[in-house]
């Protein structure tokens, strides 16, 4: 009885996700086929749904998709790889020491505040490529979040335990192994989710500017060209592969935090 109940609750919350985009897509239609006008805004230039469906299937017959899919995947991956390994190891390192948070703290929040679009004439500078300038950016949005979303896991460990750790005779890397990535688990995860999207972010503006190739390339020349419908269609490649990426990093914190899931189960 309690599965087909929870069973039955699944189903109704699908259901009503599912309501709610139909529900969405309803009205995007007719707001852009009656040229709706909000005074502030107006829908007299945005293309209905129909019109994105074609251009998204003629998007998907064309050869050019395969491109700019993998070249963003790349640029994404491969920039926030290298922000995941200095993130949690700086962040680690900030969380444990006092000397190590006064060493690195005051430049990393100096530069923290500054947007993704700043940092893109330096890059180009920087590395002698565009695609290096590209990786650094999605690289520069992923690093902050990852770090003080650590900072504070490690940070928030209790002290006891760290204690009770070292008097029963355990090693500093044991204890960082057994106790401290494990308590910090939680944290580091949700940094690592809030990175990935400030990395996709990163990574359309970087592409508007320097790619050749990528989603964020392909929304930006639509919009050069006029191709309204085809922005509309870049926009929503760039949610769904979003989406993928935070539904695979969800995945993977279940898989390494099996004790969260069951304690958030109860």
């Amino acid at each position: 009885m309690v599965s087909k109940l929870g069973k039955d609750r699944f189903v109704l919350r699908w259901l009503v996700r599912g309501l709610s985009i139909a529900a969405c897509i309803a009205l995007w239609q007719l707001a852009s086929v009656l040229h709706v006008n909000l005074g502030i805004a107006t829908f007299r230039n945005v293309p209905p749904p129909t019109e994105v469906v074609q251009s998204a299937i003629a998007l998907a017959k064309s050869p050019k998709l395969l491109a700019h899919i993998t070249s963003s995947l790349w640029r994404v991956f491969a920039g926030y790889g290298a922000a995941v390994a200095f993130g949690i190891v700086l962040g680690v390192a900030i969380g444990r020491s006092r000397a190590a948070g006064d060493l690195l703290l005051p430049p990393l929040e100096l530069l923290r505040p500054i947007p993704a679009v700043a940092w893109i004439p330096l890059s180009i500078l920087i590395f002698p490529s565009s695609e290096l300038s590209m990786i650094f950016i999605t690289f520069v949005g992923a690093l902050f979040p990852i770090i003080l979303n650590t900072v504070h896991g490690v940070a928030n460990i209790d002290r006891r335990l760290v204690a009770s750790a070292r008097s029963l005779g355990g090693r500093p890397a044991a204890i960082l192994w057994e106790i401290i990535l494990p308590g910090a688990a939680p944290s580091i995860v949700t940094g690592l989710a809030i990175g990935m999207g400030t990395s996709w972010f990163c990574l359309v503006t970087a592409e508007m500017i320097s790619g050749q190739f990528g989603i964020g390339y392909y929304t930006w020349e639509a919009y050069t060209l006029q191709n309204y419908a085809d922005i509309i269609v870049g926009m929503l490649v760039i949610g769904l592969l979003g989406m993928g990426s935070s539904w695979l990093l969800t995945a993977v914190g279940r898989y390494l935090m099996p004790w969260r899931h069951a304690e958030l189960a109860r």
